[in-house]
């Protein structure tokens, strides 16, 4: 593609103005954006979707989130969000987020809606039928108590007391699999 010295003239002009009218701009942006987050409580807290620890700064108007941006004085990211870090408060504000439990009989095509209660007791009884029906307490001759038919899997936004807390119960319960996401 070939410019004429009138072309590029005219895209140097445009480009220049754009530049300026940029510059004259953006004190009204900075307005615009003080008087969106205006009397908000601003509390810093840590990216939960992958190992890397970025800071995000929530601000909050009563317990409605009203703006999340980058902590430009966080080590690790400076400001600088991905695309999920940036879109964190649908975690909260996300009229499709789950809320109940949904359960789906083996067999069944169709959700039934379950209480919290009724899922932590079958969970717990299910982690308790497979770790009594799969228990090794000796394996050629030397206790072992282990069960290998169960695996303990931590995700990166788990804090280091979270991960002690998982790995002595999982070690508890004689599971021998204890792996973690994290990428620092």
């Amino acid at each position: 593609m070939e410019f004429t010295r009138r072309e590029f003239l005219k895209v140097s002009g445009a480009t220049g103005l754009g530049i300026a009218f940029g510059r004259f701009l953006s004190p009204v942006k900075v307005y615009a954006q003080e008087l969106r987050i205006k009397g908000a409580k601003e509390t810093p807290t840590i990216c939960p979707y992958c190992g890397g620890g970025c800071g995000i700064l929530v601000h909050t108007v009563g317990d409605k989130i009203v703006y999340t941006e980058g902590d430009s004085n966080h080590p690790i990211n400076v400001g600088r969000l991905c695309t999920k870090g940036a879109c964190v408060y649908q975690i909260v504000d996300n009229d499709k987020r789950l809320t109940k439990v949904l359960y789906r009989a083996p067999g069944s095509t169709e959700w039934a809606e379950k209480d919290w209660n009724w899922a932590l007791k079958e969970i717990a009884k299910r982690i308790k039928s497979t770790r009594d029906a799969n228990f090794k307490a000796t394996e050629d001759g030397v206790t072992v108590n282990r069960t290998e038919a169960i695996a303990s899997l931590g995700g990166a936004a788990l804090d280091n007391e979270e991960d002690y807390l998982l790995s002595k119960m999982s070690r508890a319960l004689g599971i021998v699999y204890l792996e973690h996401q994290a990428r620092i």
